[in-house]
């Protein structure tokens, strides 16, 4: 049984407790840092927005059945007030809880159900070749994006392509897609940019960010771009565990080269995962 498989069993015989990543990631054997990757890959939700999402479902559930008293929903959801739970259910449903217990119904609210691991596909996956990445100056533009709707990343870069071969000490022929600085809360930063031999020059406009040297596992993602969290989801909860590797908690890197159409999100990149020793 995966890592990702053990978590949401765990969450879903729990959530009615109280629980952090470090309790879950605990009951899946796995570090915080590789079951915050995995779980995103897998299910397109962080590990704790998952839980939150989930125990808010059952809540609309008793508060469409009629429960009378909201603050005990609220404080079995894991809230310890009303305004807590009520701006939490409102920002995933669109309605207050008093609106939902109105109107005794749980039609068309954007319900949390269940994950089975057997509903998420994996694809194909060649085996990956092993590099010591040297350290490197990365410059680009950097957001901060929620894990589970990452829907600005390509607006990223397209703000960012006008820059590239114009970019100050630019050096080598490739672009990259940089996620770091993760969180419990699922939220991350996302850097598009290219390497540079250093930071002068640089306009206003362009973040830094020093990468340093790291031994990585490099995968080949050949389909359009829009599919490569099918592609992390196989690295993280098929190849990853079976082979005997651990991950770094290090940035995880995208790579774009000649090959890659910013046009038509085809021509294949690579993926670049930080693996420990």
């Amino acid at each position: 049984m995966k890592p990702v498989d053990k978590a949401l069993w765990f969450i879903e015989s729990h959530f009615a407790e109280t629980l952090s990543l470090d309790d879950i990631a605990d009951h899946a054997g796995a570090s915080r840092f590789y079951l915050s990757h995995a779980f995103q890959a897998a299910t397109g939700h962080s590990v704790i927005g998952y839980l939150r999402a989930r125990r808010l479902t059952e809540a609309a559930r008793a508060l469409a059945d009629g429960s009378p008293d909201i603050l005990s929903v609220a404080l079995d959801a894991g809230y310890g007030s009303h305004e807590a739970f009520t701006r939490a259910f409102r920002d995933l449903f669109g309605l207050t809880p008093e609106q939902v217990r109105a109107r005794h119904s749980i039609d068309n609210l954007p319900f949390v159900e269940p994950l089975r691991m057997d509903q998420i596909n994996f694809v194909p996956l060649d085996p990956p070749r092993f590099e010591n990445g040297k350290a490197m100056l990365i410059a680009g533009l950097s957001e901060r994006f929620d894990c589970a709707n990452p829907s600005g990343i390509p607006a990223l870069w397209q703000r960012f392509n006008p820059h590239v071969g114009h970019v100050p000490h630019e050096t080598g022929k490739a672009s990259y897609g940089i996620c770091y600085n993760t969180d419990d809360a699922g939220n991350m930063d996302y850097l598009v940019g290219v390497e540079v031999t250093d930071y002068s020059d640089l306009p206003p406009e362009l973040q830094r960010l020093r990468l340093p040297a790291q031994r990585y596992a490099v995968f080949t993602h050949r389909d359009h771009v829009a599919t490569i969290r099918s592609t992390l989801h196989t690295i993280f909860s098929q190849w990853l565990p079976s082979s005997g590797h651990t991950l770094a908690d290090s940035p995880v890197l995208e790579r774009y080269d000649a090959r890659f159409s910013p046009l038509t999100g085809m021509g294949g990149f690579e993926i670049w995962m930080p693996l420990k020793g």
